[in-house]
């Protein structure tokens, strides 16, 4: 890790930009309520920008985006930096081709969540819309997106999906039970895009769940 550096504004600037357009985009679409969320966009090799703790998400400016170290502290600002903060971080150590991070706590999410927990995973199957998410090039693949127990204990999350990582398990995104979905993408276009992806296939899943009853 490199020692802190002084933030150059433009580069943060346009860092927070993205994540404010990707905010009003998710926050009308009723998937931020309160001021649940957060996003986050890769700043360099060694740094990232991610929105401070306890904003609208769907009404972000450049004061509502902060610098952290791939450690998740604090750069150069008395800012704090959003409590899950650590998951984000994490995913631009383990790849360094990821570009923006983000977790959203939409209805469907929610409750895919709940009713998913004790299985530990939902798998897509069968579903034209898996190709939304890069690398999955065909229908007829599975693509499970895991649940992980929700903990206010960071660190622990964290092992959990190292765990699964480690495992040499595919990871597009994952759920948080009784939360929302973490995804990412190597740019902030293809994050939003895994998201959209994933939403619309919680949402046919619980109602094919409903409609099954």
């Amino acid at each position: 890790m490199t020692d802190p550096i002084v933030p150059d504004a433009n580069r943060l600037a346009l860092c927070a930009r993205e994540i404010a357009e990707a905010g009003r985009d998710l926050g009308g679409r009723g998937w931020t309520p309160a001021t649940s969320s957060n996003f986050s966009r890769r700043y360099d090799e060694f740094h990232a920008a991610v929105t401070v703790s306890g904003r609208d998400k769907g009404n972000l400016g450049i004061d509502d985006v902060m610098l952290v170290d791939l450690a998740g502290n604090a750069v150069a600002t008395d800012a704090r930096p959003s409590a899950e903060t650590l998951l984000h971080v994490q995913i631009y150590r383990r790849d360094p081709t990821v570009g923006a991070v983000l977790h959203t706590h939409s209805h469907n999410q929610t409750v895919a969540s709940r009713l998913y927990a004790a299985q530990g995973l939902i798998r897509f199957s069968g579903f034209e819309l898996q190709k939304a998410i890069t690398g999955y090039t065909t229908h007829e693949s599975e693509l499970d997106l895991p649940v992980f127990p929700n903990t206010q204990h960071m660190p622990e999350l964290v092992d959990r999906i190292d765990a699964w990582l480690d495992a040499g398990k595919p990871l597009h995104g994952y759920l948080i039970d009784g939360h929302g979905i973490y995804t990412w993408g190597r740019t902030m276009t293809e994050a939003r895009r895994h998201l959209e992806a994933f939403e619309f296939l919680l949402a046919v899943e619980l109602d094919l769940r409903r409609l099954r009853a």
